[in-house]
Formats: structure tokens, C-alpha cells, sequence
């Protein structure tokens, strides 16, 4: 499989490029976090990426994801090679976002205009055929919100030598009922969303599960509970097939990154 330094955990999450999202990433870094990825929300612009790489001195970036119809495949190219040039291997581009008909025309196009090497960018790839093309065009995929059966769907379409980097929620909360509850808000974001109610449909759950979100939903996408039970649930993926597993660490809360979260998980994930 793919080797892209990443080792086996990371993180996902928002950051704007701001003191404080710099002053979060520096303490991930200090933990030691291998890599960041960068939901692509909060992301304002392609500056805050430079601004997380300057702020910080070995940690990697990927942007997971930079919508495509959003950012010019230029200006991409531009801040790619800047920060290859002042820091080597420190940021790998995360594509996807082809919103609209024609998706994957429209990120064949994009990938034809781009000129980051096809090592160091990847897609947001849910489907078979957005999978495939993650496997011809980049270094490999990294879906969300997806359960360890879809890892191994996934390794088959990529191939055994692809990046398969799977971004999972996690809530450091061992009571049942407050945990689900933090998870099914998250969630339930998603399933107004086009793209991903064909993820979820495809990985098996019902057009009830989508609405109801009922507890073996939650309990398949999100992991839960104590360190050692968030990873085992995110270990399904390794041993699934996924090379890499980025925690999404969520509170239920809005605004301040989960630093004392990834101490938590730092000696049980990284140890």
C-alpha cells in the first residue's frame, strides 16, 4: 500500500489560517500528530493553508477537501508550489466539491488543468466511479463518512499500491445516549446532502435509517466511548483495507478546536 508518511491515524479539522487555528495545529504537532486534514468549510482561502504551514515546522497539511468549483486549478498550483519550495513534502492537495452535472467530467477537467504531481493530491471519493478516478488520476482517496465495509469495497476499486485515507467521527464520551446524541447532529447534516445519501444508500442503510437516524447508524459511522474503544472502532478500517485513518474528533460544541480530545487519544492512537 501506499506510504505517504501519514502513519496509521491523523487528524481531521477546521481551520481558518488564524492565531488561533495556527496556535491548535502547533499543539497537534507537539503531541505528535503526523498530518492535519483541512475540512474544507472553514477553510477561507488558500492562504490560511500557507499561514498553518509557516506557523508550524514539521506537520503535514492536506486540504480535505478544496471544492473545485470553489478554487481556480491556477491558484492551487500556485500555493502548491510555493509551499513545496519554503517546505518540502508538506502539503498534499485534497480535491472533490465537483457539485453540479457531470461531476466527474468536471473533475477530469480540473485534474487535466492541474499541475500538482499525481503523488501529492487526492479526492474525496465516495463512489465506484469517483473511486476509480481517484485511482487513475491521484495518489488515492479519502471518503467520509463511511463504515469499515466500505474500506474494503474501496481497496478493491484502488488497488493494492493507492492511498486509501479514511476520514471517521469520534466523540470522547462513554455515556451512550449523550454520545449518539453529539453523533446524530453531526450526521444529520449529511443526509441532506445529494452525494452523500448515495454513499449512505450504497453502503446499505435505508431511506428510515436516513431519516430516524436510528443507534446502528450512528454507532456504524461515528466511534465512541474511551480511547481504547474510538480505536478499535477506527482500527475496522485498517484492517479493512484503509491505510490511514483521520479521527474527526466533534464535542457538540462550535468554535475551539478538541486539543485536550487529542491528548486523550495521542498515547492510545499514536502510542
Amino acid at each position: 500500500m501506499t506510504d505517504h508518511q501519514f502513519g496509521r491515524f491523523g487528524i481531521t479539522t477546521g481551520l481558518d489560517g488564524g492565531a488561533e487555528a495556527v496556535a491548535a495545529a502547533r499543539a497537534a504537532e507537539e503531541l505528535g500528530w503526523p498530518v492535519i486534514w483541512l475540512s474544507g468549510g472553514p477553510l477561507p482561502g488558500l492562504q490560511a493553508i500557507t499561514n498553518l504551514v509557516d506557523g508550524t515546522s514539521a506537520i503535514k497539511f492536506v486540504s480535505g477537501i478544496l471544492a473545485v468549483v470553489k478554487y481556480a486549478a491556477a491558484d492551487v498550483d500556485e500555493t502548491y508550489a510555493a509551499l513545496e519550495a519554503a517546505a518540502p513534502g508538506r502539503f498534499t492537495v485534497g480535491l472533490g466539491g465537483a457539485h453540479g452535472p457531470k461531476p466527474i467530467a468536471r473533475l477530469t477537467n480540473y485534474l487535466d488543468e492541474l499541475d500538482v504531481p499525481v503523488e501529492r493530491r487526492v479526492l474525496a471519493a465516495l463512489g465506484p466511479r469517483m473511486l476509480k478516478l481517484a485511482a487513475e488520476r491521484t495518489a488515492g482517496a479519502y471518503p467520509f463518512l463511511t463504515r469499515a465495509e466500505y474500506s474494503a469495497e474501496a481497496r478493491k476499486v484502488l488497488g493494492p499500491d493507492k492511498l486509501l485515507a479514511v476520514s471517521h467521527l469520534a466523540v470522547l464520551e462513554t455515556d451512550a445516549d449523550r454520545a449518539r446524541a453529539i453523533a446524530r447532529d453531526t450526521i444529520s447534516f449529511f443526509t441532506t446532502i445529494p452525494g452523500y445519501v448515495a454513499s449512505l444508500q450504497r453502503q446499505g442503510f435505508s431511506q428510515s435509517d436516513l431519516s430516524e437516524l436510528p443507534d446502528h447508524m450512528i454507532d456504524a459511522l461515528a466511534a465512541w466511548g474511551s480511547p481504547a474503544d474510538i480505536k478499535a472502532k477506527l482500527t475496522e478500517h485498517l484492517d479493512a483495507g484503509a491505510d490511514h485513518v483521520a479521527v474527526n474528533v466533534i464535542t457538540g460544541e462550535t468554535g475551539p478546536q478538541p486539543i485536550e480530545q487529542w491528548r486523550a487519544l495521542t498515547p492510545v492512537l499514536l502510542g
